[in-house]
Order: structure tokens, then C-alpha cells, then sequence
């Protein structure tokens, strides 16, 4: 009897410390793991066309029909694009004409074009029924331009003078000037700090939302941001902010980190890879594997910086390729991939995944087109792979090949390898890998060709199409997630088949005897 209780208990030992890191796997995953999908919520889906005031189609500034349900319905196109968190611009009451979302009439009520807070509610919790975190856009620095608060005698100290932003360089004028003319709010208002602080919280508590994006950062002090930081994460330990620190010089960005903001959206990659991926022939490695250079120097975990190629501010890349004479998807393609398999969180904004055209603001903002289009394929395929493979969320970065046109990326992690190579040229090229540049013996499984390259007489010779790019597995290296996770199915199968035998075996000695 001792025997058959020793070999039980093992038997559980065994499949039990099999089902603990599984889940421990599980329990790993951070906001470098996120995959971000942007969206104006006016521009994104009518849902619902009862709450439809005012709304103009034809009007670029003009409210479109947008709203929560329209969201709602379009969670599971989301998911199997392989995003895992949304980030929704402003949802408070607006003016007249805010249909953005960034002229803020009142910062506890919900915009009325786009439903109730019973409706945000009920759509974050759709979302995280589907593992989707909500972040919301947060403006803290401004009101909108007819703010009751403007005719109130006993709020007139709410406000910094009005004056405009004339220098710059001055981080005082930055900080209490009037943006575009917007009412500037006086954080170092001890009344207005708390209202500032006391509404975030209560957005957080009321609707669960997981993050803030947090918008014109540097026009706040960063001692308000500090207590912020601080507030916001005291109600949720986990909550991410990415802030909007929109300056030329990366070291005045990676200060407002001092303060307590976890991110922000990477400006200087979406400079250089908007330059270098709307047209061919670019250099690309020596400029974007400077950015990552630099972020690893500047912040202590870069991997958490959101990269993006498109947003509400700036034109459209699709436009940005048609401007230089190239074909917009296959620009895009070259770009996403970048995107996705360089250090940072990826950040798609709405309609990229149709090619959506637009210009400066507004016209980068039309209404979403839900239409079949290659790259939602594209994108699924770029986000399944960063599902599967840590190399390319929390993997090293090295640059293995640069060239004019060509280069050639390695991400490790642990005991997984991923190869990354880009032809940004109009004509084929074949790339030699020497065998010092990867693991003795290495295979290389391509994503997309879905080739196996071996190391030949010269090494490893990669072949690429013009204005095309392949993401490989190394196969000594790579665990493949499905196997694994197959293995894990196969070994609990066998446990229970063994107990189960053992116990059958038991009872017919048993009564054999």
C-alpha cells in the first residue's frame, strides 16, 4: 500500500508542477507584451444612430456617428487582428465641434454622441471578456474653449493668464501659455490639483479602465505628474500611462519618466520610420537601430515605448507614400513589420489596416471603412507571431546587417531567436549570413515564404523580393509555443492515463487474489 501511495503522489507531483508553470507562463504577461489599436471613437463605427445630434458626414469637423456600441460591435474584429488593448480618444462631454474629444466641457460626464457611462461601462467589460485592456485619452492641461468655469468669479484662479505660446524654448510659457488659444488650467492650484487628481481616480474606480494616455505632457508641470503617478496607481497597482511628450530632442522626452509615466508614443521612431519606409532605397538600420541605441540609454525599460506610424496629428503614411510615387501597401507592409518586431509596443491606428489615406488634420480622420483588405490578413499574421515568439517583446536587439536598402535584425531571448530581414530596394537581393552571426547548426523557418534556409558553403543566404521583408525562426533556439503547449496537453493526457491504469491494474490484482 505504501508503494502505490509513493508512486501516486509522484505521479500528481509531476503533473501538477506541469499545470503550475504553465500558469506562472501565463502570469508573465506585461504591457511590453500589448498590441495596441487606436481609435477616434466619432470616426470609428456607428452603432448606434439614436444618439446620431448633429452629425454631418460631409463636414470634417463635423461629428460622423461614432460611438460605444459601434465599438462594441467590432471587439472581435479587434481581437482577431491579434490587439490586445484599445486606446480610445476622450470620452467626457465635449463642446460644440469637439467630436476629437479634446474640448473638455465637463470631466465627469460622458460625451452624448457617443452613448452613456452605462455604455463605456458595459464596453470595457465586453473588452476584457475578450483579454482587450481599455486605455482612455486624459487632457489635464486645458478645458474646452467655453468651459462653464471661464464665467465663474470663484474659479478665475483655475486659469493661467491668457496668453499665448510665443517662445518655445521657455518651459514656463510651454507650461502655463494657451495652447491653439485653449483655456491653460493652473495645476499649481492646490484646488485644481485635487479636482485634476479626484477625477482621474474616479474614472478608474467607476468604469475599471487598465491605462491613460495622457495628452500634451509637457505643458504640465511635472510635479503635477508626480502626484499623479502616484494617485492613479495607489487604486490600480497595474495601470499604465503613456504620455504625449511631442519634442524633437529625446532627452527632454525620457525626463517626463522621472515623474512617474510608465511610456510614451516614441516621436523619434515615428520620424525616422515614416521617413525611411515611404519610399525605397532608404537606409534603415543605422537610423532606427539608433533610436533603439538611444532609448536603451535614456530609459530604464525602452521596451515599454509605444511605436506608431500613423495618428491623428500627423498625415497618414498612406498619404506620405502616395506624395513620394510609391504604392501605399506595400510601403505599409515594410513599416508594420518593423513595428512589430522592434523593441517597443506596437500602436495601430485605426483605418492603417485599410490603407485609409488622409492628410493633415482633420482629413486624417475619416470615418472607418470595414472593408476586406490584405493587410487586416497582414496585421493578424504580425500579431499572432509577437504572440508566440518573446523574442520580439522582450528579445535583445542587435544589427547584424546594414546596408543602403537592406538590413538585418536579431532579437534573443532566453532560449529563443528570431531573425528579422528587410529589402527596402526596387530590385532583388540575396544576403549572406556568415555562421559567427548565429547559433552552431541553425535552421531558419521563414513566416511568410515558409522556406527553410541551412548554412550552405558561404553561410546563410537569404533571398528577398524587391520592397520585402521576412521574419525568421531559428530553429536551435526557437521553442515553438504550439508544441509546447502540445507537449504540456500530451504529458497530462499520460499522467491521467497512468493513474488511472494504475488504479484499474490494482483492483483487478485484487480481486484477482
Amino acid at each position: 500500500m505504501r508503494k502505490k501511495l509513493t508512486v501516486f503522489i509522484l505521479v500528481f507531483l509531476l503533473c501538477n508542477h506541469i499545470s503550475v508553470a504553465s500558469a506562472e507562463e501565463n502570469s508573465n504577461h506585461t504591457w511590453e507584451d500589448e498590441m495596441i489599436y487606436f481609435i477616434m471613437v466619432d470616426r470609428f463605427n456607428n452603432g448606434d444612430t439614436s444618439n446620431d445630434y448633429e452629425v454631418d458626414m460631409n463636414d470634417p469637423n463635423a461629428y460622423h456617428g461614432g460611438d460605444f456600441q459601434g465599438i462594441m460591435d467590432k471587439l472581435d474584429y479587434i481581437k482577431e487582428m491579434g490587439f490586445t488593448a484599445i486606446w480610445l480618444t476622450p470620452i467626457v462631454q465635449n463642446e460644440p465641434g469637439g467630436y476629437h474629444g479634446y474640448w473638455t466641457e465637463d470631466f465627469y460626464n460622458v460625451e452624448e454622441h457617443f452613448g452613456t457611462l452605462e455604455e463605456f461601462k458595459q464596453l470595457v467589460e465586453e473588452a476584457h471578456n475578450r483579454d482587450i485592456k481599455v486605455i482612455l485619452d486624459l487632457v489635464v492641461n486645458h478645458t474646452g474653449y467655453q468651459h462653464p468655469w471661464l464665467n465663474d468669479p470663484q474659479k478665475q484662479d483655475w486659469f493661467h493668464e491668457d496668453e499665448a505660446i510665443l517662445d518655445w524654448d521657455n518651459q514656463e510659457n510651454v507650461e502655463t501659455g494657451r495652447l491653439a488659444g485653449l483655456p491653460d488650467l493652473a495645476q499649481e492650484n492646490p484646488e485644481v490639483r485635487n479636482y485634476l487628481l479626484d477625477m482621474a481616480t474616479w474614472w478608474i474606480e467607476e468604469t475599471d479602465i487598465d491605462g491613460y494616455r495622457l495628452d500634451t505632457v509637457k505643458h504640465v508641470p511635472k510635479d503635477f505628474w508626480e502626484d499623479f503617478s502616484a494617485e492613479v496607481k495607489s487604486v490600480k497597482e497595474d495601470f499604465f500611462l503613456i504620455g504625449e511628450v511631442w519634442h524633437s530632442d529625446p532627452t527632454y522626452v525620457a525626463d517626463y519618466a522621472n515623474a512617474g509615466i510608465d511610456s510614451f508614443v516614441d516621436y523619434p521612431f515615428f520620424n525616422d520610420a515614416t521617413r525611411i519606409f515611404s519610399s525605397a532605397d532608404q537606409r534603415i538600420g543605422r537610423y532606427l537601430h539608433g533610436v533603439w541605441e538611444r532609448n536603451s540609454s535614456l530609459y530604464e525599460n525602452p521596451y515599454l515605448l509605444g511605436n506608431f506610424i500613423d495618428n491623428h496629428d500627423n498625415k497618414r503614411f498612406t498619404r506620405l507614400a502616395i506624395e513620394n510615387e510609391e504604392d501605399p501597401v506595400t510601403r505599409l507592409k515594410l513599416a508594420l513589420t518593423y513595428m512589430y518586431t522592434a523593441p517597443g509596443i506596437p500602436i495601430v491606428y485605426y483605418g492603417t489596416e485599410i490603407a485609409m489615406d488622409g492628410g493633415d488634420d482633420p482629413d486624417n480622420r475619416r470615418m472607418m471603412d470595414f472593408k476586406d483588405h490584405e493587410l487586416v490578413s497582414y496585421i493578424s499574421k504580425l500579431g499572432k507571431l509577437r504572440q508566440e515568439n518573446p523574442s520580439l517583446t522582450k528579445g535583445d536587439f542587435q544589427l547584424l546587417v546594414d546596408k543602403v536598402g537592406t538590413s538585418v535584425f536579431l532579437r534573443t531571448y532566453e532560449n529563443e531567436t528570431t531573425l528579422i530581414a528587410f529589402n527596402n530596394t526596387t530590385e532583388e537581393q540575396k544576403i549572406t549570413l556568415t555562421e559567427d552571426m548565429l547559433p552552431e547548426n541553425s535552421q531558419l523557418h521563414a513566416a511568410f515564404g515558409e522556406v527553410t534556409i541551412k548554412k550552405g558553403q558561404d553561410g546563410y543566404v537569404l533571398t528577398l523580393e524587391k520592397e520585402s521583408t521576412e521574419i525568421y525562426s531559428v530553429s536551435e533556439a526557437k521553442v515553438d509555443s504550439k508544441v509546447s503547449n502540445s507537449w504540456y496537453y500530451v504529458v497530462i493526457g499520460l499522467c491521467v492515463l497512468f493513474i488511472i491504469g494504475y488504479f484499474i491494474y490494482s483492483f483487478k490484482r485484487k480481486r484477482a487474489k
